[in-house]
């Protein structure tokens, strides 16, 4: 039985707090099985329910991920580097490459999941792309899986009336993407706002993007403005954070 002298935090606390430190120093790497819980009883002198809660821990953290019939393994994390400043350069769509390859380097990427629509714009929608009240919007929302694992879902709101007969109505829009047909319409993005937000992810997020218990989504919406200041375009983005660095990298 494991020595806690006159610590007070709870047993199942303890058990977590040993296994965080074993993962932070390396005795149990990316990939690696921990413990079973009849390992961890024996050890700590504990319950079963102790065991599992000190556990369940490790994944609501995400330190950690249950494997069903084969125990609980820790988390491995090659997160995804989002260059916010370098992919939305007009070096990139400008020249016919996705804003995404300036994050995935060899990796591989796939958009498993388009769909294109007309839709009424919902609210706040209409108001910042400056819409009349009968106004539609033209949607397109997408599902993007890298080395095999979801991991972002994003949805585009632009005027119907601004795209219309464009291949941006398409699903695939071609080289360089949105931003690159704006351009060739004449509403050339040269500016964007971003704002980030953090909360903890719907059921219908968990499930499109395969995520473990505990862990956050990511949201970041972008809005982009053409030279003129009209904004033409917003990009509703959920992330799952388990799979993300966001890095902005700019000068003083």
């Amino acid at each position: 039985m494991a020595n806690t002298g006159d610590d007070r935090r709870p047993k199942y606390q303890r058990i977590a707090d040993t296994l965080r430190e074993a993962i932070q120093s390396g005795e149990y790497g990316p990939g690696d099985r921990l413990p079973g819980e009849n390992d961890l009883m024996a050890t700590h002198g504990v319950a079963r329910m102790t065991v599992r809660q000190a556990l369940s821990v490790l994944r609501d953290e995400g330190v950690a991920e249950a494997r069903k019939g084969a125990g609980v393994f820790v988390r491995e994390f090659r997160p995804l580097r989002r260059r916010g400043i370098q992919r939305l350069s007009q070096r990139q769509w400008g020249n016919g490459r996705s804003i995404w390859s300036a994050d995935i380097e060899n990796r591989s990427l796939e958009v498993d999941r388009v769909t294109v629509s007309e839709e009424p714009a919902p609210d706040g929608i209409g108001a910042v792309l400056d819409l009349a009240d009968e106004e539609t919007v033209c949607v397109r929302r997408r599902r993007f899986v890298l080395d095999g694992k979801p991991v972002l879902l994003s949805t585009s709101y632009l005027s119907t009336s601004l795209v219309a007969g464009s291949a941006i109505t398409q699903e695939d829009t071609g080289q360089g993407g949105t931003y690159a047909r704006l351009a060739e319409l004449g509403y050339k993005p040269v500016h964007f706002r971003e704002e980030i937000r953090s909360r903890m992810p719907s059921k219908d997020e968990v499930a499109q993007l395969s995520m473990s218990a505990g862990t956050p989504a990511i949201l970041v919406c972008r809005t982009a403005y053409t030279d003129e200041g009209r904004p033409v375009e917003i990009n509703e983005m959920t992330l799952d954070a388990a799979s993300y660095i966001l890095e902005y990298e700019f000068g003083a």
